[in-house]
């Protein structure tokens, strides 16, 4: 619940979550919860307690006999111990995941040990072979002969390379295709094709990889961690990108020219091989330069900029819009004297756009970190591909990155340069016109990212809220859990809508709706999202409508019902909304569907809306509203399960671009690029299989959304 010292907006939206939960707990007869009536007649707030031991030790019980109740178990424990179903749903939720986690932080201890173990016999080994004499006249041994230990081991790396010979003749049987004898960017993992019963359903050609839906664990299968030898060709190497970065960050004419329209900067190719002659060789056949810069004036001090650029996890949660995945492999270099200066780390990542049809980019780099001046910072990376040559590269990083100065009041000017080389055959032609041009991928979508996250960031730390909105959330708890949990939604609605080498679309055929990709995902013990079968469908399609006349008309509330057939014609009201920065689209936003259909009497609607230069997105989730009003009361946003839907937005990549008017007349802002997305939860049982009904019933959910927003948004270009 809403905290009392909540503003007037956030009162409004109290008193209605308040009233809600009172009116389900007068009807369930709970135990645990305090009602009454105040002297106005309202009802009073309720407490949530602590669960008696008793409870604890009946569900501690049933657990030993069945870890995953069933509905119809959870409310017939509720009954028995006095509770809520969602609060016997989350107690099991929590009891697994500690288990889990004990379990696992058992097993580690016991890897622990072996390692150190086998840590002890290598060092035995080596110390047995440095010291090994001849045993006739005691002197060191001569080369070509070798003790006892040292021969034991060249036999087991004979059985052990007979081993991997043996697994890489049956992996190549599987995948039908053969192995190689140097490690890939990404594994050759066989596609998995959706478990359906009917249907005529083919797998999308070049997207392959394994079915999963966010699968943080099945990371990029790295070209291998640099050996010694590597290492100082690779510090050589990022020395030497360190320097053509700072270079190409302040040059200008000739080696970066204007464009025609005069909005940004083009690199002049000839120009660049003159001054940088050195590099990581010539382009490969078949792959195009794509080369752009940008500066921009963001809102965070510099040295907060260089330990998010050197931190993968903060990174990539940063540029979640853009990176689908991220690992560093090995720090040949960390921090100095307390901070970044001379930090070296080899990484790999994929990269992308929020839409099926363009596939993602993966590098092998190192990242290097310096300090230039007093006040002015560096970050480089540049591929180490050259290391190791393989065919399934498709992309490769010329030295990239970003300088990052200092700037009074907490800011800092950054500017970013993006240098590839990249073979992007496989993108769809609705998105070519855009990729080639350089904006799907180039510095300009960086630097707007990063000044619209640097922009949130901010807000959720403001202390100075402004109260003149209705709605406004002013209390700086329930800011941060609202802003943490729509976070967690973003990202689950960038990872299943992009064309991630995880992630294996199949493309429906016969359904009536074009190019629907979708693909599926079991939940099992997530207690962010409902367990059972979890389908996820795109689809992106051109609109003849400016990015900013289709992104105002998805995120208002007052035009929703023209579009969201699952709200069933409700009114949406407005209840709750926090401010993410200087546009007004910039927000997260709870609404409430007052929907005759008494199944949604209790459902809310979480929704962020952001936009920039470059992409503009509308994100949202049912969210029941007993989980938001124990998460506002000091619980746990990880705990409140979200299944995200909605809209990515990008310009059509064309300058001028006729919006079908009457007069017919160009536009100058052009058309936009809409992508569609919906995750729904099919069934409630993690084994089940997929059926052609499922399949059929998200395909026409996209197939009307599409229709309502072309008509919709008709009369705006007529």
């Amino acid at each position: 619940m809403f905290k009392p010292n909540m503003m007037e907006g956030g009162h409004q939206l109290h008193h209605l979550l308040d009233d809600d939960i009172f009116d389900s707990a007068a009807e369930s007869g709970g135990k645990n919860q305090e009602g009454g009536t105040s002297g106005d007649g309202r009802p009073k707030k309720k407490r949530y307690h602590r669960h008696t031991q008793h409870q604890i030790q009946e569900m501690e019980a049933f657990l030993k006999e069945c870890p995953h109740p069933d509905d119809k178990q959870r409310k017939e424990l509720s009954r028995e111990l006095g509770l809520e179903p969602l609060q016997v749903k989350f107690w099991f939720q929590n009891k697994r995941t500690q288990m889990r986690t004990k379990h696992e932080r058992h097993e580690n201890t016991h890897l622990h040990i072996e390692n150190e173990k086998l840590r002890a016999d290598n060092m035995r080994c080596r110390e047995a072979l440095r010291n090994a004499s001849c045993p006739n006249c005691g002197d060191p041994t001569a080369i070509g002969e070798m003790s006892f230990d040292e021969h034991h081991l060249r036999l087991e790396n004979a059985r052990l390379r007979e081993e991997i010979d043996r697994i890489s003749v049956i992996a190549a049987k599987c995948v039908g295709s053969p192995v190689v004898n140097y490690p890939l960017l990404s594994s050759p993992v066989p596609p998995h094709p959706l478990e359906l019963g009917v249907g005529n359903f083919g797998p999308q050609a070049g997207m392959g990889g394994e079915m999963c839906g966010g699968a943080t664990e099945d990371l990029l299968c790295p070209m291998g961690e640099p050996n010694e030898t590597d290492k100082p060709m690779i510090t050589e190497l990022a020395v030497a990108a360190m320097e053509e970065l700072i270079r190409m960050a302040q040059m200008g004419e000739p080696l970066w020219t204007t464009s025609l329209d005069g909005a940004s900067v083009v690199l002049n190719e000839d120009e660049y091989i003159r001054t940088f002659p050195r590099g990581i060789g010539p382009t490969p056949a078949g792959f195009r330069c794509e080369a752009s810069r940008e500066t921009s004036v963001v809102i965070m001090n510099h040295i907060s900029l260089v330990e998010i650029f050197m931190d993968v996890s903060q990174w990539s949660t940063v540029f979640s819009g853009i990176v689908s995945r991220a690992m560093a492999l090995e720090s040949l270099s960390t921090r100095v004297a307390g901070n970044f200066n001379g930090a070296l780390q080899v990484m790999t990542s994929e990269v992308r756009v929020p839409s099926p049809l363009v596939p993602t980019r993966e590098s092998y780099y190192v990242r290097y970190c310096k300090q230039n001046a007093d006040g002015i910072w560096a970050v480089v990376d540049v591929s180490l591909d050259n290391l190791r040559p393989s065919p399934a590269v498709r992309c490769r990083r010329r030295p990239s990155g970003c300088l990052i100065q200092e700037m009074p009041n907490g800011y800092s000017k950054v500017t970013w340069v993006e240098h590839v080389e990249v073979d992007d055959r496989g993108v769809h032609n609705l998105y070519k016109q855009l990729v080639n041009s350089g904006h799907a991928f180039g510095a300009k979508r960086w630097v707007a990212t990063l000044d619209r996250q640097c922009e949130r960031l901010a807000s959720a730390m403001a202390t100075n809220i402004s109260t003149g909105d209705v709605g406004v959330i002013t209390n700086q708890d329930e800011r941060k859990s609202m802003l943490k949990l729509a976070e967690r939604m973003v990202i689950s609605y960038f990872d299943g809508v992009s064309a991630s080498t995880t992630h294996t679309w199949t493309t429906l055929s016969g359904t009536g709706a074009d190019d629907v990709r979708v693909m599926t995902r079991k939940s099992v013990d997530d207690p962010g999202s409902p367990s059972g079968v979890v389908l996820s469908a795109a689809t992106s399609f051109w609109l003849p409508v400016p990015p900013k006349i289709v992104f105002d008309f998805l995120r208002d509330e007052n035009s929703r019902s023209q579009w969201d057939i699952l709200s069933n014609g409700g009114v949406v009201q407005h209840m709750a909304h926090i401010a993410n920065g200087r546009d007004t689209g910039n927000c997260v936003s709870l609404f409430r569907v007052n929907s005759a259909n008494p199944s949604q009497s209790n459902m809310l609607i979480l929704q962020e809306s952001c936009t920039d230069q470059t992409t503009s997105f509308v994100i949202y989730a049912p969210v029941d509203i007993v989980a938001m009003n124990i998460m506002l009361n000091d619980g746990d946003p990880d705990y409140v399960a979200l299944l995200p839907s909605g809209f990515a937005i990008l310009p059509d990549g064309l300058t001028t671009h006729s919006c079908g008017g009457v007069s017919g007349e160009p536009s100058s802002t052009g058309g936009s690029l809409l992508t569609v997305a919906f995750q729904i939860l099919v069934d409630s049982v993690p084994t089940a299989k997929l059926s052609f009904g499922s399949l059929a019933t998200v395909s026409n959910l996209i197939a009307c959304t599409i229709e309502r927003i072309k008509a919709s948004l008709s009369c705006k270009i007529a």
